[in-house]
C-alpha cells in the first residue's frame, strides 16, 4: 500500500489554513452524525462533502491510499458471511463498512493538511475547560501528539525491515518451509519492531528532555479565526441538513 500516512502534504489550500482545532470538531460532528443517523442518504452526504473538502484542499490523486488485494478479499469475505442471515444483514454491513471508511478518509484529510506539531495545541485549547475538572488535559494532549508524530516512524522501520527479509530469498524452499519462513519472519519483524520502538521511544524522550519537557508541545498558543467560524458553520449545516433529509426520505 503507497500512501502518504500521518504527513501533511505541502500545498498552499483554504483548508490547509484553518485552525487544527476547527477539523476535530468538523470530523467529532460528522462522527455523531453517522452514530445516530447512519442512513444511506447521510452517508451519501457525507461522502460528497469529504470529496469537495478534498477538492479544496488540493490534494494531488497520488496522496489517496492504493488498498491492497486483500482489503478487498475481507470486505468480500465479510458480505457473503452475513448472506445466510438476510438482505438486511448485508445491507447494515456495507453500512457499516462505508460509516469506518467515511471516519478514516476525514482522519486521513486532517492529517494531510495539518502540521502534527499543531495537533496537541488545539487539543489543550479545546480542553481547557475540563481543566477545572483537575483532567488532566496537557498530559492527554502530549500522549496524542508523540503517538502522531512516532506512528510514522514506526511505519517507516517496518518497511525497512520487510525489505531486508525479502533479500534474503527463499532458495526454491518446498511450500511447508515457505510457511514456516513466513511464521518466523513475522516473529522476527515483531521482535526487531519492539527493539527499535524502544530505542526510538529513549531518543525522543532525550530529546525532548533537551528541550524543556514535554510541557513544550502544548505552549504554542493557537486560536481560531474567522475562516474557522465559517468551515464550522459549513459543517454543521451539512449535518443539519443531511438529517434533514433523512427524515424527510
Amino acid at each position: 500500500m503507497s500512501a502518504v500516512l500521518l504527513r501533511r502534504v505541502p500545498v498552499a489550500s483554504p483548508v490547509h489554513r484553518l485552525w487544527a482545532g476547527t477539523k476535530l470538531i468538523g470530523a467529532f460532528l460528522i462522527s455523531v452524525v453517522l452514530i445516530f443517523v447512519p442512513s444511506w442518504p447521510v452517508l451519501g452526504v457525507m461522502v460528497a462533502f469529504l470529496v469537495v473538502v478534498g477538492a479544496l484542499a488540493r490534494l494531488p490523486l497520488g496522496t489517496l491510499p492504493r488498498l491492497p488485494w486483500w482489503f478487498w478479499a475481507l470486505f468480500v469475505v465479510g458480505g457473503l458471511t452475513t448472506a445466510p442471515v438476510g438482505a438486511d444483514a448485508m445491507l447494515r454491513y456495507a453500512q457499516v463498512t462505508v460509516f469506518g471508511l467515511i471516519l478514516v478518509a476525514a482522519s486521513f484529510l486532517i492529517a494531510w493538511t495539518t502540521p502534527m506539531g499543531e495537533i496537541a495545541p488545539a487539543l489543550a485549547t479545546l480542553g481547557r475547560p475540563l481543566r477545572t475538572f483537575r483532567v488532566p488535559v496537557d498530559e492527554w494532549a502530549v500522549v496524542v501528539a508523540l503517538t502522531l508524530r512516532g506512528l510514522p516512524l514506526l511505519l517507516e522501520e517496518i518497511r525497512i525491515l520487510r525489505a531486508a527479509r525479502r533479500l534474503r530469498g527463499r532458495n526454491g524452499a518446498s511450500r511447508r518451509a515457505m510457511v514456516m519462513d513466513i511464521s518466523t519472519a513475522v516473529m522476527d519483524i515483531l521482535t526487531a519492531v519492539l527493539a527499535v520502538a524502544t530505542r526510538r521511544a529513549a531518543e525522543l524522550g532525550e530529546a525532548i528532555s533537551a528541550r524543556g519537557g514535554t510541557g513544550q508541545l502544548t505552549a504554542h498558543p493557537s486560536s481560531p479565526g474567522r475562516r474557522d467560524a465559517l468551515a464550522l458553520a459549513a459543517v454543521c449545516t451539512i449535518c443539519l441538513g443531511s438529517v434533514g433529509l433523512h427524515l424527510l426520505l
